[in-house]
């Protein structure tokens, strides 16, 4: 175990420490992974980033995490964080009422070193439900002019347009794991997002697209995806509205 003090050199009265432990894994070189603990000082609004970027800058430069915005905006951050995926840079220490916090790499996904994993596939799996609007028309070409919509046309797909492709929801689903083709509910919301806009054309390319065994039939519903959604995305919804257009109960 390395001990570490960390955050400041000065204690403040309100500070505390937990115990991080961070696990390692090189795949190039590891058979199996381990876990590094530090000991962690922390303010009631320290964030499990900031806990993770003060080990590597003060004592391990070696810890690989990606991270970029810091405020749950970018999606690079996602991890295990005490067995649930969430976003690093949105969970406070002193939300977590742990002594111990414990971080690893997000399930279902190959990992390339310590906390972050390759994106690839949940890319390849967004791109292939074409996340664009699709027009039947060469309007967008010809015509510079706005496609308005009612409050009520935007309503039906808003919520499914704040997914920030973090990857929490393919990594929480039970399927994925058992299922490496599975599309995954992050592109089976985005699916869902595009299908519902009043604006686009492509619902039927995109409902033959999911209409596979490897796609939306092979959903079993758990909602673990929705569960751990840190923009409430609620793929596990988008899953079931867009079932009702493939079975003919929406137009």
């Amino acid at each position: 175990m390395a001990q570490v003090s960390s955050m400041s050199n000065e204690k403040s009265s309100t500070m505390k420490s937990i115990t991080l432990k961070i696990s390692r894994f090189n795949p190039e070189h590891d058979e199996s992974s381990r876990f590094m603990e530090f000991n962690v000082n922390y303010e009631k609004w320290t964030t499990v980033l900031e806990a993770i970027l003060d080990v590597k800058k003060h004592f391990d430069h070696s810890v690989a995490v990606r991270y970029s915005c810091r405020q749950a905006t970018c999606g690079s951050c996602g991890m295990i964080i005490n067995g649930k995926p969430r976003l690093a840079c949105f969970t406070k220490i002193s939300e977590l009422d742990s002594n111990v916090v414990t971080v690893e790499p997000m399930n279902n996904f190959p990992v390339i070193r310590d906390l972050a994993v390759k994106f690839e596939k949940l890319f390849e799996s967004h791109q292939k439900i074409k996340p664009y609007l699709i027009r039947d028309d060469t309007e967008l070409v010809t015509d510079k002019k706005e496609f308005l919509q009612t409050p009520e046309e935007v309503e039906q797909y808003i919520q499914f347009a704040n997914c920030i492709k973090c990857g929490l929801c393919n990594s929480a689903c039970p399927t994925m794991a058992t299922d490496s083709s599975f599309v995954g509910p992050q592109a089976l919301a985005q699916a869902y997002r595009y299908v519902a806009d009043s604006r686009d054309k492509g619902k039927d390319s995109r409902l033959k697209i999911i209409d596979d065994s490897h796609g939306i039939w092979r959903c079993h519903f758990a909602g673990s995806c929705s569960q751990v959604c840190p923009k409430g995305v609620d793929p596990a919804m988008g899953i079931q509205l867009l079932r009702g257009y493939m079975l003919g109960f929406r137009d």
